[in-house]
């Protein structure tokens, strides 16, 4: 059993800093592929930015160059790191793993980018 729990989130000013944490319990396996999601309000779920137990990252287009996505498995941790954000990047985000097939998610943290 995997679960996935989210922290990080908040209100911050736009060009400010945050970071994200997903804190997996069972542990993270050397297959795992991890990521994070994020839903505004009216949207789509859609991509941020993903890693793979090789440690090849990919981040959409919106959010390259300004966020970093890390894994510290001795802590069992994902993290997102979010520098000079922007309005647009308000949103709910979601911690997401892949296990074999299997996705498993968290139940989200508010990102909310405001003056």
């Amino acid at each position: 059993q995997v679960q996935l729990v989210e922290s990080g989130g908040g209100l911050v000013q736009p060009g400010g800093s945050l970071r994200l944490y997903c804190v997996v319990f069972g542990s993270i396996s050397a297959r795992d592929v991890m990521g994070w999601y994020r839903q505004a309000p009216g949207q789509e779920r859609e991509l941020v930015a993903t890693l793979t137990p090789e440690g090849k990252s990919h981040y959409a287009d919106p959010v390259k160059g300004r966020f970093t996505i890390s894994t510290d498995n001795a802590k069992n941790t994902l993290y997102l790191h979010m520098n000079n954000v922007k309005p647009e990047d308000t949103a709910v985000y979601y911690c997401n793993l892949v296990r074999q097939g299997w996705n498993y998610w968290g139940p989200g943290t508010q990102v909310t980018v405001s003056s």
